[in-house]
């Protein structure tokens, strides 16, 4: 047992240096390269331009390349480009309205490399250049604008901009993508403030209108309601006399009636003033009337000094 697995330890390492040998000797001598997904080689001998590989996948070299592969891994030099889709974002690029208004302008922009050879040797930084590119174009095609279409027509102005920039980044192996105007904002602080303080004042000015409107209508209502009751009681007090005129013409039919209502009614007055003093005469002295009368108010008179006397009194004892 022990015999057994120390040959397949030997074996395993044994096929694996062979492995790595063969890799390295056929690397060397040039008789494959591999390709990943979305990647391009160019291979490059002497100063010329020996072949592109930019399908996935095991490549032969010796039918591709011929004689030149046998140097192109140890003599030449492989450049390798990523072919997917990239994209980048610049950030409030300055330009001006046609009103003189500073703005800034946000541009996102996809691109991806069609033509590995050009992105190598044609531009030393292809990428840094296209964005160059693309905030030039931007200032130059999108300043002097109107500030209403510039805030609103973002779809023209994105087809513009990539208009512009498109064919130099063919040049350059590029192929622009999508291009979109995603944000346009005012670039001075003072401004927005200022902008600010007049939404925030005509804010103001729509609730207080809307408010005031609510009022008028709720006064409107108000005063409509108070009219019509107002009519009603003015109908109201126009029908009472006649009402009551018909109570007392049915109720003088009777005259005892009569009196016993009349009796009431002034029974009712009386208690209704309640402050007032209530004077009280015999039955039958109503002869001498003047008499009564001053001897009540004799008695009344006193009355009064003699409560004085007793309040007097008091506070000298106390």
């Amino acid at each position: 047992m022990a015999e057994f697995l120390g040959i397949t330890i030997i074996s395993f390492l044994f096929f694996l240096f062979a492995e790595l040998t063969l890799r390295l000797v056929g690397f060397f001598l040039g008789f494959y390269a591999t390709v990943k997904e979305r990647e391009a080689k160019v291979f490059v001998l002497f100063g010329d331009i020996v072949g592109v590989l930019d399908e996935p996948g095991f490549h032969f070299l010796w039918s591709k390349f011929g004689w030149r592969a046998l140097f192109v891994n140890w003599l030449g030099k492989s450049y390798v480009r990523d072919l997917a889709l990239d994209q980048e974002y610049i950030r409030s690029i300055p330009v001006n309205s046609e009103e003189g208004t500073p703005m800034g302008i946000g541009v996102w922009y996809e691109m991806f490399i069609t033509d590995s050879v050009a992105h190598i040797f044609r531009n030393v930084d292809p990428r840094g250049s296209l964005s160059a590119h693309v905030r030039n174009a931007t200032i130059k095609r999108l300043s002097s604008l109107p500030m209403d279409e510039m805030l609103t027509n973002r779809h023209a102005m994105s087809r513009t901009v990539r208009a512009e920039v498109s064919p130099e980044s063919n040049e350059w192996g590029y192929k622009l993508g999508s291009v979109y105007i995603r944000k346009v904002h005012f670039r001075d602080t003072s401004m927005i403030h200022q902008i600010e303080e007049k939404v925030v004042n005509q804010l103001r000015q729509v609730t207080s209108a809307i408010k005031q409107d609510g009022v008028n209508q709720v006064n409107i209502i108000k005063n409509k309601a108070d009219r019509e009751a107002a009519i009603e009681f003015a109908k109201a007090e126009m029908v009472r006399p006649q009402i009551v005129g018909n109570a007392l013409h049915d109720i003088a039919k009777d005259g005892e009636v009569l009196e016993g209502l009349f009796q009431i009614l002034e029974y009712q007055r009386v208690m209704e003033n309640a402050e007032s003093e209530l004077v009280l005469f015999p039955k039958n002295s109503r002869g001498d009337l003047m008499g009564q009368l001053l001897a009540t108010e004799q008695q009344q008179g006193e009355k009064k000094p003699a409560a004085a006397g007793k309040a007097s009194q008091t506070k000298k004892t106390a």
